[in-house]
């Protein structure tokens, strides 16, 4: 999966997803009571009503709303699959059996579908993830409609208050909710737990026993590093980012001001700090030299045939790998190695977010949709069937989740833990800090001078 390399920026939530699912019904046989004298009532059919778009409703007996009418869905389908979309699509059809529901999905579905956006008829719900959708530009240019109102009070299915058990709140664009998160997604460092106890290796906690163990694992005739070198925010994100929180004495306000621009913030002598460590790795020969041009995927299949025994990435990894991940190789997942013993695991995460389209045609059922799929129960589905995270608070322990899930979970949940919400850098600016990086990596430039590289494009932006 190839994710967005703008990230919204978010408030600061500690707490990852997802409850298990959970039966409902009662055990207990219920009293017979006497039967009440039949009347006869005469037949009135339920009042219908039209919204302001013009999508018919009916109320049923018991006054909740009955959908009709055509409802389309628009979702990308990468590293975390479409299993999910259309278990819960099948789920929300089974429940609203006169809504006509269409599924607009697909690697490029946010190609294909631009034209639609662009012209004004664009899908009622969208799934905003993937390349070529922003949400920041959605929101520019009008294309989403106005949550904010709706967020503050709106229940999912289970009668909870959907912002109480969201782990990140949404993003507010100057002061409105146009989009809220469905994913958390957090990066970090992969390896195969098989691999290691077969090795004897120790699995790494800080710098000083990942360094320490990839001098073993070097020694074994096996590359410690690989890295996707064609898109480098997945060092950065996974590497960089937590090192230089690390350094900064585990305040995120310092990534905070790198994505304004603020100059200052690239000249801290955290984020050098934070570059040594790359160095370091780099002098020590333990990034593969492959890394440089290729992509995810190539580096991901490297690292699967144990040709390389670490891997930043995201949680998609394991899902998006899926039909090539040998027998007996399990997971292994740590969301920062950069801090120094002792030091705060540092977690670096990402959303993958939800909205209505401003000229929705069926907004009644989008809306309606948002509640169903916002419940603790879709949220477990979520887990199991994609691999990663829900933005629901929850305990997965005992859900069927993914053993690499589970890990993130812990550590997301654990108080000792720094969470880094997804944070939004100018474009230009990171353009510059990964190509530095991909230089750094192989050994084209000095810390110093990628820090003068970046400096000169924060400059230019903050004119």
């Amino acid at each position: 999966m190839i994710p967005k390399t703008k990230w919204a920026a978010l408030g600061i939530a500690a707490l990852l997803a997802i409850a298990p699912l959970t039966g409902c019904g009662s055990s207990k046989d219920e009293a017979k009571q006497p039967e009440a004298p039949k009347t006869e009532t005469p037949k009135t059919e339920a009042p219908k009503t039209q919204t302001d778009n013009g999508t018919k409703t009916e109320n049923t007996d018991n006054g909740a709303k009955k959908l009709t009418g055509d409802f389309e869905i628009q979702y990308f389908v990468g590293g975390y699959g479409d299993k999910w979309w259309k278990k819960v699509i099948a789920d929300f059809q089974a429940a609203n059996p006169d809504l006509k529901i269409k599924e607009n999905a697909g690697p490029k579905i946010n190609d294909q579908m631009k034209p639609r956006w662009v012209g004004g008829n664009p899908p009622d719900f969208v799934y905003i993830d993937g390349p070529n959708l922003n949400d920041r530009q959605m929101v520019d240019d009008g294309q989403l409609e106005d949550l904010t109102d709706w967020i503050k009070d709106a229940k999912n299915i289970d009668g909870e208050k959907i912002s109480d058990i969201l782990a990140q709140p949404p993003q507010q664009f100057d002061g409105k909710v146009y989009d809220i998160p469905l994913v958390l997604n957090s990066w970090g460092v992969f390896w195969d737990k098989a691999l290691f106890k077969e090795k004897g290796w120790d699995e790494p906690t800080d710098w000083q026993s990942f360094m320490s163990v990839s001098d073993k694992i070097k020694a074994a005739g096996i590359t410690p590093f690989i890295h996707t070198g064609k898109y480098p925010y997945y060092i950065n994100a996974s590497i960089l980012y937590p090192a230089i929180v690390s350094a900064n004495n585990n305040d995120i306000s310092i990534l905070q001001d790198m994505a304004a621009s603020k100059v200052e913030a690239f000249q801290n002598p955290a984020v050098l700090t934070a570059l040594n460590k790359i160095v370091e790795l780099r002098d020590k020969g333990f990034i593969d030299k492959a890394s440089i041009q290729i992509n995810h995927t190539d580096s991901q299949m490297l690292f699967l045939q144990h040709k390389d025994a670490f891997i930043p990435n995201g949680l998609w990894l394991p899902n998006e790998m899926a039909k090539d991940i040998p027998g007996g190789f399990t997971f292994g997942f740590i969301p920062s190695v950069t801090q120094d013993a002792g030091g705060k695991v540092v977690a670096n995460t990402s959303t993958a977010n939800v909205a209505i389209a401003k000229n929705a045609k069926n907004k009644e059922a989008a809306k309606a949709f948002l509640e169903f799929i916002f419940s603790k129960a879709q949220a477990s589905q979520w887990a199991e069937l994609s691999g990663a995270p829900s933005n629901i608070k929850g305990d997965i322990s005992a859900s069927n989740a993914p053993g690499h899930v589970k890990d993130a979970a812990k550590f997301l949940t654990d108080p000792n833990t720094v969470v880094v919400p997804a944070i939004t850098f100018n474009a230009d600016v990171v353009k510059v800090m990964e190509d530095a990086t991909d230089a750094l990596t192989i050994s084209k430039i000095t810390p110093e001078q990628w820090v003068e590289r970046v400096v000169e494009a924060a400059k230019k932006v903050s004119k």
